[in-house]
């Protein structure tokens, strides 16, 4: 099974809209994707519970199926959205100087793309 790590930097909900569609659609094409929130993405997590945001029901969609790996937390710490991460439950990702580094995903085989 290939693996692949969407690591996403961009904070516009209409990339991130994108980023989980394709972790969707490679998940049913028989692929493992894992998203990793980093950079001003992370600005994007309390968007994720409002009402009415459309990025809610993907966001579900993919949480559901173990699609995301975490959040950056110096970041999320940084850009003040560390709460509402504690509040979702997600896991916060600190391996390298705070941030998520892409090695431990290359030492378990995932290829990896930035958005």
């Amino acid at each position: 099974m290939k693996k692949i790590a969407l690591f996403v930097f961009n904070g516009e909900a209409m990339c991130f809209i994108h980023v989980l569609l394709n972790a969707l659609d490679l998940q049913e094409k028989g692929y493992e994707p894992k998203i990793i929130l980093e950079g001003a993405s992370v600005k994007l997590v309390p968007e994720f519970i409002k009402q009415g945001s459309p990025l809610k029901p993907l966001w579900q969609k993919c949480l559901q199926a173990g699609l995301v790996d975490g959040v950056c937390k110096a970041c999320s710490a940084k850009l003040g959205t560390l709460a509402a991460a504690q509040e979702q439950g997600l896991t916060l990702l600190d391996d390298m100087a705070g941030h998520p580094g892409m090695a431990g995903y290359r030492d378990k085989d995932f290829e990896i793309i930035t958005f």
